[in-house]
């Protein structure tokens, strides 16, 4: 097995590899609608098996994607693996009987115990490493939310919480109620949002792990789309305003500035941008399906910045430098 380097997630104990593996696209996205286009079972469990090979073992996944499909392509690739696995799932996002998305958002006690042994079975195991609150219901007070996981934890059934996309404020006062082992929020030199808002610092403060979801900008920052027309049909990051008419070739003018910059090391737009997340001392979780892009973004782990680079690339894309919304209104 090649080795990864590992670092502790938070304080209460759990080990993981500096790299995971986002599974979400190896799936139809949500109610049909693709995520980053097809996939292909067959060519997904392999991708899996490779990165446990490799020593990506975090594997995150939702009860969201598809919904339910991604967490039973997960518990097939894992079946007999299990002890070789930390497996991270999350709830949040309603998810009806039908498995259909409802298009609210439910953080209730009762749905958060109907998720928890949804979950379990999709997965075939009886027990979650990670266990997030995908995103913070507002009706209902994250006290009553993570009290509610904290029972899971004393039943055996989740080793640990987490939380997606929450304010400092929400952190430390879920914190207070159990300790939150890792908080989840997009991070990416196209999205530095979390810097901007204390977010990271706080997760610092805390001692709670920080992990970083679409670490290349949803792809983009990988170099390889050049025009709208390289997103398939039923691409859903279509529909986002930062990959639309003016904005998109905007932001395609900061990702040849990567490139450029990458071509001088010698490594591909993707993996530079990658090892930027990783030298901010988080956990990143690339999200592929493919074991060349795995394999490639292994690779990232072991390339070094210098503190001179860090700078360059921070200044070909500071704060804010992206052009467009992240997410279409009202989603």
């Amino acid at each position: 097995m090649n080795t990864i380097k590992r670092v502790a997630l938070g304080s209460q104990g759990l080990e993981v590899p500096i790299e995971g593996l986002g599974c979400m696209g190896m799936t139809g996205g949500v109610n049909g609608m693709s995520v980053y286009g097809e996939a292909d079972e067959t060519e997904s469990l392999a991708t899996i098996h490779r990165a446990l090979e490799l020593g990506i073992n975090l594997l995150d996944t939702a009860d969201l994607y598809g919904p339910m499909k991604n967490e039973r392509l997960v518990g097939k690739a894992i079946a007999g693996k299990r002890d070789q696995v930390i497996l991270a799932t999350k709830f949040g996002f309603e998810v009806d009987d039908n498995e259909t998305f409802t298009g609210k958002l439910n953080g209730h006690p009762d749905y958060a115990r109907k998720s928890i042994e949804r979950s379990l079975r999709n997965l075939n195991t009886d027990y979650i490493d990670l266990y997030y609150l995908h995103r913070m219901d507002p009706t209902v007070p994250i006290e009553d939310s993570v009290g509610a996981m904290s029972r899971f934890v004393e039943e055996g059934k989740v080793r640990y919480i987490g939380l997606s996309e929450v304010s400092a404020d929400v952190l430390r006062r879920a914190h207070a109620i159990h300790p939150i082992t890792a908080l989840q929020t997009e991070y990416s030199l196209f999205d530095r949002g979390v810097e901007e808002t204390g977010v990271l610092q706080a997760t610092r403060d805390l001692g709670i792990g920080f992990v970083g979801y679409s670490p290349l900008g949803r792809g983009f920052l990988s170099g390889e789309i050049k025009t709208p027309d390289d997103f398939e049909p039923d691409d859903s990051r279509r529909f986002f305003p930062r990959y639309q008419g003016e904005n998109f070739y905007k932001n395609l003018a900061l990702v040849e500035k990567l490139q450029a910059l990458a071509d001088t090391k010698g490594v591909s737009a993707a993996q530079l941008a990658l090892a930027w997340v990783l030298a901010q001392d988080v956990v990143a979780i690339p999200g592929t399906k493919r074991r060349k892009y795995l394999e490639a973004n292994v690779a990232a782990a072991r390339i070094t910045l210098s503190a001179d680079e860090r700078t360059e690339l921070e200044a070909i894309l500071p704060v804010g430098s992206a052009v467009g919304a992240a997410y279409p209104e009202g989603f």
